[in-house]
C-alpha cells in the first residue's frame, strides 16, 4: 500500500509537471504571432533556454550465480532456494532545473531523482547548487548528492562498463551518497591556467542512505582533488585523483576492540575505559586514482587503477559504516581495497570488451588461518575478497545497451568451518540499459 501511495504521487507530480509545461508553452505560442520573423524567433529561443530537462534510464536483468542462495554485491544475496532471478536493479528518473543570468551563463542548478524498481520507490539526488560567476570559478552545493571520494563512486550507473561497483565501495561507500554542503573549485573559462584542476571539499552526516536519519554531532569532511582528462597527445589523455575523508561516529559503549599481536597470536582486545563512552570512533579513508586512455581507429583502449586504504570501525560480523546508532561493541579495523578496470573497443565503437579487478581486505592486520584460529574472536567480518569480472557491453545506439558480464568471487581460505577454502559464489548477469 505505502509503494502504490508513494507510486501514484510521483506520478501526479509528473503529470502536473507535464502539464504546467504544456500550458505555459501553449501560453507563449498564444501570445507570439509565429508568422512573423519576432514571433518565430520568439519561440524558438523559448525552446533553446528550456530550463527543466527530464532523463532517466531502466536496467532489467537475469542473473544466474554458481548455487543456490549464493551471497552477493551483483544485485543483492539470491533467495535461498533459487540461483537465477530476473530483477529491475536499478529505475530512475530525473529533474534538472537550470537557471540562467542575464548573461546566459548556470546560475542556480536543482536536481531531483528517484528510483523505482520491484524492492521499492527511493530519494537518490535532491540538491541544489549555485554557481559563482564573477571570477567563474566556484560553486556551492547542498543536500543529498554523491560523496566527492575516488573515482568509481562518482562515476555514473548508467555510464559505468561493469555491472556494479567493487565490494569495498559498496560497504564503505554505501548507495554512495550523503546529506551535507559542499563548495567546489572548478575554473570555467577555457583559458584559464587551472582549467584541468577540480577541487571539492564537503561536510556529510556520515551514514548516508545507510540509516534514516543522522544520530550524532560528529561531521565526515571529504575531500578530492583531480586532474580532468588532459590531453597528452592528440590521442593519449590522463586524468587522475586524491582522496581523503576523515571523519567518524558516536561510541555508544565504552567497549571497543582493535586487533592485537598476542605473542605470536592475532586477536581482538578490548579497551573498556570509561572515556571510551560518547567518544568519536575513527573512520579516515584515503584513496588515490589514475586513468589513461587512447583513441584509435577501433574506439578507445583504457586502463583505470584506483587503491582505497584507512581506518573503518563497525561491529564484529561487518565492516559496513552502520546506518544506526550501535548498542553493541564497536571494533576498529585497518583496511585496503581496489578496483582495476581494462576496456578495449574491437571492430567499433559499439563492441566493447572489460576486464576488471578489484579487492577488499577489511583487516589488513589477520590473514587467512588466523582468522577463526582456535581461542580468538576474530570473525568472517575480517576475510579479504577477490573478484575478476570479464564482460562483453553492445552500445546498440545512444538509448540502449547491452551488457553480458560474469564475475568470479574468490575469499581467502581461513580456519572458519564455512571458510575453509573457496565459497562459490560467482555470477552472470545479462543487463539490458534503456536510456533517454
Amino acid at each position: 500500500m505505502n509503494l502504490l501511495l508513494s507510486t501514484c504521487r510521483i506520478g501526479v507530480f509528473i503529470s502536473l509537471l507535464f502539464a504546467a509545461q504544456v500550458v505555459e508553452a501553449q501560453f507563449l505560442t498564444d501570445m507570439m504571432d509565429t508568422t512573423t520573423d519576432v514571433g518565430r524567433g520568439l519561440l524558438s529561443i523559448y525552446k533553446k533556454f528550456d530550463r527543466i530537462q527530464i532523463s532517466g534510464y531502466l536496467q532489467p536483468q537475469f542473473q544466474v550465480a554458481s548455487k543456490k542462495g549464493a551471497e552477493s554485491f551483483n544485485g543483492g544475496n539470491f533467495a535461498p532456494q533459487s540461483n537465477n532471478r530476473f530483477s529491475l536493479r536499478r529505475g530512475r528518473l530525473r529533474f534538472d532545473y537550470v537557471r540562467l543570468n542575464d548573461h546566459d551563463q548556470p546560475s542556480v542548478h536543482l536536481v531531483f531523482q528517484v528510483d523505482g524498481t520491484e524492492r521499492g520507490l527511493f530519494v537518490r539526488d535532491f540538491w541544489g547548487r549555485y554557481f559563482e560567476n564573477k571570477w567563474q570559478l566556484f560553486s556551492f552545493t547542498a543536500g543529498l548528492f554523491a560523496r566527492p571520494f575516488g573515482y568509481e563512486v562518482n562515476l555514473g550507473s548508467p555510464d559505468r562498463e561493469s555491472p556494479e561497483r567493487g565490494r569495498m565501495s559498496q560497504l564503505l561507500m554505501r548507495t554512495e551518497r550523503d546529506l551535507g554542503v559542499m563548495a567546489s573549485f572548478e575554473p570555467r573559462r577555457k583559458n584559464h591556467p587551472l582549467r584541468y584542476f577540480k577541487l571539492d571539499i564537503g561536510a556529510f552526516n556520515g551514514q548516508g542512505l545507510s540509516g534514516p536519519g543522522e544520530y550524532d554531532s560528529y561531521k565526515d569532511i571529504i575531500g578530492r582533488l583531480s586532474l580532468k582528462p588532459y590531453p597528452v597527445t592528440e590521442r593519449l589523455s590522463v586524468s587522475a585523483g586524491v582522496s581523503l575523508l576523515q571523519g567518524g561516529f558516536i561510541q555508544n559503549t565504552k567497549y571497543v576492540y582493535t586487533t592485537s599481536n598476542n605473542n605470536g597470536k592475532k586477536e581482538f582486545v578490548v579497551d573498556s575505559s570509561e572515556d571510551n563512552l560518547y567518544s568519536e570512533a575513527p573512520r579516515e579513508y584515503r584513496g588515490v586514482d589514475m586513468q589513461w586512455k587512447l583513441k584509435h581507429a577501433w574506439g578507445a583502449t583504457e586502463l583505470r587503477g584506483e587503491y582505497w586504504w584507512g581506518t573503518q570501525t563497525a561491529t564484529a560480523n561487518d565492516t559496513e559504516t552502520p546506518g544506526l546508532l550501535l548498542t553493541t561493541p564497536y571494533y576498529i579495523r585497518k583496511f585496503n581495497g581496489a578496483f582495476f578496470y581494462f576496456l578495449q573497443n574491437i571492430v567499433n565503437k559499439k563492441h566493447q570488451l572489460g576486464v576488471k579487478y578489484d579487492w577488499y581486505d577489511p583487516n589488513t592486520e589477520v590473514k587467512g588461518k588466523e582468522i577463526g584460529a582456535a581461542g580468538n574472536n576474530i570473525t568472517a567480518a575480517n576475510i579479504r575478497y577477490d573478484t575478476w569480472s570479464f564482460g562483453y557491453n553492445y552500445y546498440i545506439d545512444e538509448h540502449l545497451k547491452l551488457m553480458l558480464w560474469y564475475d568470479i568471487v574468490k575469499n581467502e581460505s581461513t580456519s572458519l568451518p564455512a571458510y575453509l577454502s573457496n565459497k562459490s559464489t560467482n555470477v552472470f548477469t545479462c543487463r539490458l540499459q534503456f536510456r533517454f
